[in-house]
């Protein structure tokens, strides 16, 4: 599939496990896409499966927006483990 500048689709999946799967809801609230916002030609989606955070992003704007993207997320999901104390080792 082709993004809409001529690109490909570049996509990166990402899971983190917390230590109870109210920590991980937590933290999906905090990072969701309606609070999250994404230029066009980005797409998030985040789930959680038990303790689990599954974060998938599909951009088509280049490798480097992905990883701008990428890097923004991880930002805010750091900053709301802080927040809550939560990650497990």
């Amino acid at each position: 599939m082709s993004g809409s500048r001529g690109k490909p689709d570049i996509a990166a999946n990402i899971t983190i496990r917390y230590k109870d799967e109210a920590t991980a809801c937590t933290v999906w609230r905090a990072v969701s896409p309606d609070n999250f916002q994404t230029p066009q030609g980005i797409t998030i989606e985040a789930v959680t499966v038990g303790c689990e955070l599954r974060v998938s992003i599909v951009c088509s704007r280049g490798l480097g927006s992905l990883i701008a993207t990428l890097d923004d997320l991880l930002s805010c999901i750091q900053a709301a483990e802080t927040a809550i104390g939560g990650v497990c080792g």
